[in-house]
């Protein structure tokens, strides 16, 4: 009998609410045994930001990133210590380009999905270098921005190539709105995207490792009101196809804890936006979906580091643009593929006899925590730490019924 502890760091920006909510769960599980025999023990710790030597071994055995893709010195260990020591890693610091959106759009419209019709443009003001200057005055070719717009089409979004939390997006419904929004973006490098008017539902599904909620969103409200507690939104083969878009995309680029943005139009289905590297899992954003999120995180957390999962933080591309060059494919048929694809990358059958067998009462112990006064100490400090003080004696209560709601329609669910 083998007894090996597993350390699971934490690399953070401002948060506080769901580490403190993951830490917690994570000593509820316990200890878990595999099919060896092996007993499986995990401890959490929140990385801290130092010098690092090359060679110095890591203590961690799987990193949950939130902060590398914009802190560079944190992005440099983690490169360190997935290429040299074979550190798990949500996600892979090797496709932050990626996580920038551009990349993102490419290989998907690669793999034919319905991305809307996009554009990048040039730089309205050339960054503050020297070199960046001379370049533009020799090299950049003038050009139309009106006449570009024109053949995207009006309405259209104008938004930075590289994204992140709606910063400097504009919607753009004429040619005097395009070029104030132009104008103002400064040093930012910009894309211009269709809208796609008339859409039914805006879905955004939160994947982390294997599992996936898709959910319903409004982008107009404030954050803690723009997820809906609301099911069966979608037909079945809808959710199917938007459910599955989410796996592909994080199959594709190795992301397991990523969120994804589709508008729904009739039977058709537009990505939009699918490249976040710190997706909100906010108690006070999330809200009923919370407790799902710190499951899954806990789930995949321990799957990965147990099962010594193989770390992958490259990109192959070449298997899939073989699928998607076959002209004797549908669209639906290369998705069905995908699928398989990204079922197979994300090991699913495997991770659900796991967490059935040596995570059986997972359901449990998270209802429990959730219900625990623990837990709700974390939720008051959240929302007093969120929110205006005279909010206070609003929010608290409204964020517990949220949670409550979800108590109920779990403890009905696991009967």
């Amino acid at each position: 009998m083998n007894d090996v502890t597993h350390r699971l760091g934490l690399l953070l920006g401002t948060e506080n609410d769901w580490p403190s909510v993951f830490e917690g769960l994570i000593r509820q599980v316990g200890a878990v045994t595999d099919s060896a025999g092996t007993t499986h023990r995990f401890d959490v710790e929140r990385v801290t930001i130092e010098p690092f030597d090359l060679r110095a071994k890591p203590s961690y055995d799987l990193v949950i990133d939130r902060l590398a893709y914009w802190y560079y010195h944190p992005r440099e260990w983690l490169k360190k210590v997935a290429l040299m020591d074979g550190v798990y890693l949500l996600n892979s610091p090797f496709t932050f380009q990626a996580m920038e959106k551009h990349a993102a759009y490419c290989a998907m419209l690669r793999l034919g999905l319905k991305i809307p019709e996009t554009v990048l443009v040039p730089y309205k003001n050339p960054l503050d270098n020297a070199k960046y200057a001379y370049t533009a005055e020799r090299y950049n070719q003038p050009f139309d921005l009106e006449s570009v717009a024109a053949k995207v089409g009006y309405p259209l979004f104008m938004k930075p190539y590289d994204g992140g939390g709606w910063r400097g997006v504009s919607r753009i419904r004429n040619a005097d709105e395009l070029n104030r929004a132009y104008d103002e973006s400064g040093e930012m490098l910009m894309h211009l995207q269709a809208s796609v008017e008339g859409y039914d539902v805006f879905a955004r599904s939160l994947s982390i490792g294997a599992e996936t909620m898709v959910m319903k969103f409004d982008p107009d409200q404030p954050m803690h009101g723009r997820y809906s507690v609301s099911h069966d939104f979608l037909s079945a083969d809808v959710g199917a196809e938007v459910l599955s878009i989410g796996r592909i995309v994080n199959a594709f680029f190795r992301w397991e804890f990523n969120s994804c943005e589709t508008l729904v139009k009739g039977a058709d289905v537009y990505p939009i936006d699918y490249a976040n590297a710190c997706p909100d899992v906010a108690i006070t954003s999330l809200h009923y979906y919370f407790p799902w999120a710190m499951k899954a995180l806990v789930k995949w957390s321990v799957f990965a580091t147990a099962t010594n999962r193989p770390v992958t933080p490259y990109v192959d591309p070449a298997p899939w643009f073989t699928i998607a060059d076959r002209d004797d494919l549908s669209y639906y048929d290369k998705l069905a593929a995908y699928r398989t694809m990204a079922d197979n990358y994300f090991d699913t059958e495997r991770y659900s006899d796991f967490c059935a067998s040596r995570l059986p009462d997972i359901d449990e112990i998270v209802l429990e925590y959730i219900e625990s006064p623990d837990f709700d100490r974390v939720l008051v400090e959240t929302v007093t730490t969120t929110f205006p003080p005279h909010e206070h004696d609003e929010f608290i209560p409204h964020f517990r019924g949220l949670l409550g709601a979800w108590a109920t329609d779990e403890r009905r669910r696991i009967g």
